[in-house]
């Protein structure tokens, strides 16, 4: 933590001077600079790589909230490569650990914020969706529609499914597919998200079902990869085969 927000001052302060300038500007320093030994491109290659890294973490930063004054940070810059230095080791110490807890408690904080945002739009989407013709909600919550039907026996939490599917947010931003990677997915019924556990049992073999998961079948308040916490998923899941759990052995009656 504490080394990569010293760096991300250090990466800010350098783009705000360097980004005050103009295209043309850029261009004409780049003509001038000579990068015909090892050492000068070595020199060139870092100061480009801190550039690069600069402009995110500005934006990062600004989103957040903070802005921090460019020249003084510059000046620290200078005082360090010349060796007079303003403050101590010490206070340049407690001061970027308090910089590191300011920094984390706005990160905790647009973290809540969009949490709480994304469970509002998440119910609303849900409530809308119940009132829909044809979607069902069950008990827990799960929504699912019939996209097409099938007879037969249907799954139980331990058996074993092989399954199509699609998975999507509501905007429609895809996250998995197993028509992507051109095979079906085999899987234990009751190792999977609750909402996949719940509503795959309410196929038949050959079913096609279009599932609407609140977050709490899901993936909660944590979210999951490219799935954001609070999410709603949408998966249209095809049931292709059963394979039915082992039935326990009966026991032999004692002699």
């Amino acid at each position: 933590m504490k080394k990569y927000f010293a760096v991300s001052v250090l990466a800010a302060s350098i783009f705000a001077v360097t980004g005050c300038q103009e295209e043309k500007a850029e261009t004409t320093a780049a003509a001038q600079v000579a990068l015909e030994t090892a050492e000068q491109q070595q020199a060139y290659a870092i100061g480009a790589s801190v550039s690069r890294y600069i402009a995110t973490t500005l934006e990062q930063q600004k989103e957040l909230g903070l802005e921090l004054d460019n020249a003084l940070v510059l000046k620290g810059m200078e005082d360090g490569l010349g060796g007079e230095v303003s403050m101590s080791e010490e206070e340049i110490q407690s001061t970027l650990k308090a910089l590191d807890e300011k920094l984390a408690g706005l990160v905790q904080a647009k973290a809540e914020a969009d949490a709480a945002a994304a469970k509002a739009e998440s119910e609303k989407f849900l409530a809308d969706n119940a009132a829909r013709e044809g979607v069902t909600v069950t008990e827990s919550g799960l929504q699912f529609e019939v996209l097409s039907d099938a007879e037969g026996d249907k799954p139980s939490a331990a058996d074993t499914v092989t399954v199509h599917y699609k998975g999507t947010l509501t905007d429609g931003t895809p996250f998995d597919s197993s028509y992507d990677r051109g095979e079906p997915a085999t899987f234990p019924l009751n190792r999977v998200i609750p909402g996949w556990t719940e509503g795959v049992q309410l196929m038949s073999k050959g079913a096609k079902y279009k599932f609407f998961i609140p977050s709490e079948l899901g993936y909660g308040e944590s979210g999951a990869g490219s799935i954001p916490p609070n999410s709603v998923l949408v998966f249209e899941v095809e049931l292709i085969d059963i394979e039915k759990a082992d039935a326990p052995a009966e026991e032999t009656p004692a002699s």
